[in-house]
């Protein structure tokens, strides 16, 4: 028995003749990091906006905690537990850092879009807040503006606020994308620090992050699923490293 927090079954998508995602089956198992890798190109961005439902698929299936979701819009799948980041950075720069973990618990409130109410009803939310951005290492900057932040540090506070929704699956796309190593290093302990407990799943072209911290991957090419497995079994798979190396493999897989 499998305990699969997403599925997809038969999951496609056509762009006008070309197709970009083509009869996926994923199982992205209760607990697990599981990293989604391939070139580029080969319909990784295409598969996430499928399963958080901000593009439409032309065949498939899609399983949410046991629930058929194919046809639900973004904000309800966001409402029961799956949400989502995205490759660029989405912060509010003009608030502090405090009011950017504080606005994303406020639906805890039902204060949600009630804009003639006083901000003061957050004031509430301030320790539940200050607790998540210390887990993120930023409650020693609460009071800065987001958008003064080092790029590493808005990553940290994004996924602050993706903690503060309470996700059920967390969908992280390219967490580490354009950052230095000392800023990698650190994200990457972020997510494995704020995972417990969870599920992730995660688009990431650094196979040093992937190999150290994903339970599970699997590869695309050309939008099709190659294979899935622990990162010993994947980095060693013939197809995959004919695929994603290009016939070539390095020692010790894919890194």
């Amino acid at each position: 028995m499998t305990d699969a927090v997403l599925e997809t079954r038969g999951l496609s998508k056509k762009f006008l003749g070309f197709t970009a995602v083509d009869e996926v089956d994923l199982s992205v198992q209760r607990g697990h990091i599981h990293a989604l890798i391939g070139p580029n190109g080969a319909g990784k961005t295409t598969l996430f906006n499928l399963l958080t439902r901000f593009v439409e698929p032309s065949a498939g299936e899609i399983r949410f905690d046991g629930r058929p979701v194919t046809g639900l819009p973004p904000r309800q799948l966001a409402r029961l537990g799956m949400v989502r980041s995205f490759q660029i950075s989405a912060v509010f720069t003009g608030l502090s850092v405090l009011d950017n973990v504080r606005f994303a618990l406020q639906r805890k409130l039902g204060v949600s879009l009630r804009f003639w109410r006083s901000i003061r009803v957050l004031d509430e939310l301030n320790e539940q807040a200050l607790a998540i951005l210390d887990q993120v290492g930023l409650a020693d900057l609460a009071d800065k503006a987001a958008g003064a932040l080092p790029y590493g540090r808005k990553r940290a506070l994004e996924l602050a606020t993706t903690l503060a929704m309470d996700p059920l699956l967390m969908l992280l796309d390219e967490p580490t994308q354009g950052m230095g190593y000392e800023d990698v290093d650190r994200v990457t302990a972020l997510i494995k620090k704020v995972s417990a407990g969870r599920t992730v799943l995660m688009v990431e072209h650094n196979m040093k992050v992937v190999a150290s911290i994903a339970d599970t991957l699997s590869v695309l090419q050309r939008g099709r699923l190659l294979a899935t497995g622990s990162y010993q079994e994947v980095s060693h798979n013939k197809e995959v490293t004919r695929a994603y190396l290009g016939g070539g493999q390095q020692r010790g897989g894919l890194v």
